[in-house]
């Protein structure tokens, strides 16, 4: 009998093993969720709402393993997009819980981790080895806390014959660090610790969900605001006329 702990069928899709929960991350990882989080709805809202695919994965927290019985001993990535994956990329993340490479049949294409004080030393040593055995074709980091736990704000490798090159990264006048990924056709841009996603094609950045959804607060707020402040003024301007 298989516990809750242990990697587990797949109800919906029996060729995908549910892998198991992560363990809870601590006060130091989670001050990455905002940027995890920015991260995920910008690139998910491209692919899946400008682009309209229904082929890419965009998600990350999970295991990322070989197979799935390795689960255990793999990493757990901030965020991974797997371009044209055989599987509807709901199911992956919903049934699967993570990953397995053997089962979805290819790596992701794109790997990225968020520095913690925690985590940055396994960050570029021990995960770059781990990423690039599981073969994935691209691997960032990306600092934002202002700290220095990366040697730089901005950094990635591209795989080539089964070891990671560094990819050029440029930092300009103004301080932004910027590189170009090949897999996903942007490139990255760091500035006031921020990580945004230029899309070289368009000449623009990628909408940013969550700042989308502040404005639009925002928006209606001040909207509210002055709405009142017109029936304020006629209510006063009734009572001055005697009505």
């Amino acid at each position: 009998m298989t516990t809750k702990s242990e990697p587990q069928p797949a109800s919906a899709y029996p060729g995908l093993t549910r892998l198991p929960d992560p363990p809870e991350d601590d006060e130091d990882t989670q001050q990455q969720r905002p940027h995890v989080a920015r991260i995920d709805q910008t690139l998910r809202g491209y692919y899946h709402h400008v682009l309209g695919r229904d082929d890419v994965l965009v998600g990350g927290e999970g295991y990322l393993c070989r197979e799935a019985s390795e689960a255990r001993q793999s990493p757990r990535p901030d965020c991974i997009v797997a371009l044209g994956v055989p599987i509807p990329p709901d199911v992956i993340e919903t049934e699967g819980n993570g990953y397995a490479i053997s089962e979805i049949g290819q790596p992701p294409d794109f790997v990225l981790e968020v520095a913690s004080e925690t985590t940055a030393r396994r960050d570029e040593t021990v995960k770059r080895e781990q990423y690039a055995r599981l073969e994935v074709q691209e691997y960032w980091r990306f600092d934002g806390s202002g700290k220095g736990h990366y040697q730089s704000p901005l950094a990635g490798d591209v795989l080539l014959d089964g070891e990671y090159v560094p990819i050029p990264v440029a930092r300009d006048a103004d301080g932004m660090y910027r590189g170009y990924s090949v897999s996903l056709g942007l490139e990255l841009h760091v500035a006031e610790r921020q990580l945004r996603f230029w899309n070289p094609a368009a000449r623009e950045y990628l909408p940013d969900l969550i700042e989308a959804l502040q404005r639009i607060a925002e928006e209606r707020a001040a909207r509210r605001l002055a709405e009142a402040r017109v029936r304020q003024l006629e209510a006063e301007v009734r009572r001055l006329q005697g009505g």
